[in-house]
């Protein structure tokens, strides 16, 4: 969130200056005004290099930070106690100092006069688009103790399939990386001490171990343009993919890659529906709603799929006949999500369908496991078995020329 330095004047006449983060200019103008403040100079505070770096190790707001909070929350609410009060008991107990500040600083906003909801869309790092559309939800409805409870559940979910995912990308990263630094390893610092005692034979080498020395020496002459190079890739790559075209051609990829692509979708499948499913329970109309999982889909293929699935019931249609032709829901998902609609049960439905593809999430990620290490045990075999080979043909070569002389 911006930060805005301020010149004012407080309520009894000083002049006081001071930072306030805020959305935007007119946002901590409002803020400040809330506090019975005369804003007489306010401006954008530019971020300096020193900033920069506090700002990379300033600890953010955890997905179990709010998780507890929302448990909790719901609990203080649904013993009576008021919300303000709710917030000033958590905001103590917190121990996350950034996820302290924002607390705080929803209870003053409360106090203020702001909707729960509308003091939690002043801080998108800490409850996002979701979150805020369920707890508006439940203010309209009196309903605030039981959508917190379902936030929390939904939110435990989340965590549990990203940790999923991470967990089947984890293995196979790891290993290729020590793979590819015992390789590097091998070539620049082994290979050079054979190539001392080849070249005192005086014979020719085989073609394959010259292959190999040539490999040796070029690694070995760029050896710190390699070493960039994987941060080099990685800022090129971040560029392509901060462009419309790039995004949309990454997120495509990853969702048509083999072996992984499969998986991602079934993530994909059941982030979709759990979201969908709890946003509808809890009272969020279907067009918000679908507004929402597209801006918290994380891929512009299926944000596209979804906004198009809103259009057609913005026209009348089904939701599922979209979602259908995107291409990426399998048929069983579109069959129970237009059951669903037809019996006017989707949010069942779609719970239905998230409970399943939470478990499909959990046999591909362990058959992703199984499958991969075997994978990658045959490859690194290959690379170092073929430099083993490489190394030690001419002193075969060697030895038979010797035998022959003998």
């Amino acid at each position: 969130m911006p930060t805005f330095t301020y010149k004012a004047r407080s309520p009894n006449g000083a002049t006081v200056e001071g930072t306030i983060e805020a959305n935007d200019q007119k946002a901590g103008t409002e803020k400040l005004r809330g506090q019975k403040y005369v804003v007489l100079e306010i401006a954008e505070k530019k971020a300096g290099p020193l900033d920069k770096i506090k700002g990379f190790f300033k600890p953010g707001v955890k997905p179990r930070d709010l998780v507890l909070f929302s448990r909790q929350l719901s609990t203080l609410v649904g013993a009576g106690v008021p919300i303000v009060q709710g917030l000033s008991i958590l905001g103590e107990q917190a121990e996350n100092p950034a996820f302290k500040a924002v607390v705080n600083a929803v209870r003053t906003d409360i106090e203020g006069g702001l909707s729960i909801a509308e003091a939690m869309k002043k801080h998108p790092d800490a409850f996002p688009d979701l979150y805020v559309s369920m707890i508006k939800a439940g203010e309209v409805g009196g309903i605030l103790d039981t959508i917190l409870e379902r936030l929390s559940a939904y939110l435990e979910s989340a965590e549990a399939l990203k940790a999923k995912v991470k967990s089947a990308m984890m293995y196979p990263a790891v290993v290729c990386s020590i793979a590819g630094a015992v390789t590097v390893f091998l070539l620049v610092f082994v290979i050079p001490t054979f190539k001392t005692m080849f070249s005192s034979f005086g014979a020719e080498l085989p073609t394959p171990t010259r292959i190999l020395i040539a490999v040796s020496d070029f690694l070995k002459s760029q050896i710190i343009l390699i070493l960039l190079s994987p941060f080099g890739a990685y800022y090129g790559f971040k560029k392509f993919y901060s462009t419309p075209y790039g995004k949309k051609v990454v997120d495509y990829r990853m969702l048509t890659v083999p072996i992984f692509g499969i998986m991602l979708k079934k993530v994909a499948v059941a982030k979709f529906t759990r979201t969908l499913g709890t946003l509808i329970k809890s009272g969020v109309p279907i067009m918000q709603g679908l507004e929402t999982v597209a801006a918290t889909s994380g891929n512009v293929v299926l944000e596209e799929i979804i906004m198009s699935a809103r259009e057609s019931i913005r026209e009348g249609s089904r939701i599922a006949d979209p979602l259908k032709k995107g291409g990426i829901f399998p048929p069983m998902v579109i069959q129970m999500i237009s059951v669903g609609e037809e019996t006017g049960s989707l949010d069942i439905m779609l719970s239905k369908i998230a409970d399943f593809y939470d478990q499909e999430v959990d046999t591909a990620v362990k058959g992703l496991t199984s499958m991969i290490e075997p994978i990658i045990i045959v490859v690194m075999g290959l690379i170092i078995g073929t430099i083993v080979i490489c190394m030690f043909m001419p002193m075969f070569e060697l030895g038979s020329l010797a035998s022959k002389q003998g």
